[in-house]
């Protein structure tokens, strides 16, 4: 009877190096993983890519106050909302807020309360017209959307308020979409 020495088989791709031992840092996940996720939460973390309260933005002229409770930086595909508050400062035959259609380029509106009694596209703007004001009585717009999912960058324009066809205040804003 002879006797033959039998080689051990491993599968493809393992061989017998695979069965040594390692050193202290070999036994274990390499620390870049760790480090990498570490990083990511600290960036989320502070806010590059939206998240926390809304930020509002002001303007007055003699004639009214405009206020906006938006985000400044959000997430694409994500619902948000935002606030509009007019606070007319003499008595305004017809109050209308104005949007540049840049600022909500691939924005979906889902919903605006109160609406408004008459919409329009008039001279670049949005106009969205709530008919005659007293001053000193705030008109609040609640109005929300969705980010459609091509939008990625930055979305400038404008806010107004008008009486009819005169302006009474505008406020620039942007909003960065991120990824």
């Amino acid at each position: 009877m002879t006797l033959r020495k039998h080689r051990q088989r491993f599968p493809d791709g393992l061989e017998h190096a695979h069965l040594s031992e390692r050193g202290v840092l070999g036994r274990h996940a390499s620390p870049v993983s760790v480090i990498l996720l570490g990083a990511f939460l600290a960036v989320a973390l502070a806010g590059f890519f939206g998240g926390g309260p809304r930020p509002e933005f002001t303007a007055t002229s003699d004639e009214a106050s405009l206020s906006v409770k938006s985000p400044d930086v959000i997430r694409t595909g994500m619902y948000f909302e935002a606030e509009i508050a007019i606070m007319p400062k003499r008595p305004v035959s017809d109050l209308t807020l104005a949007v540049t259609p840049s600022l909500w380029r691939d924005f979906t509106q889902n919903t605006m309360i109160p609406a408004a009694a008459e919409e329009s596209f008039e001279n670049g703007f949005f106009r969205y017209s709530y008919g005659p004001a007293e001053p000193g009585k705030p008109l609040v717009v609640k109005i929300d959307f969705q980010i459609n999912p091509s939008m990625i960058g930055t979305n400038r324009g404008v806010v107004a308020v008008f009486d009819g066809d005169r302006e009474l205040v505008r406020l620039p804003l942007s909003t960065k979409v991120r990824p």
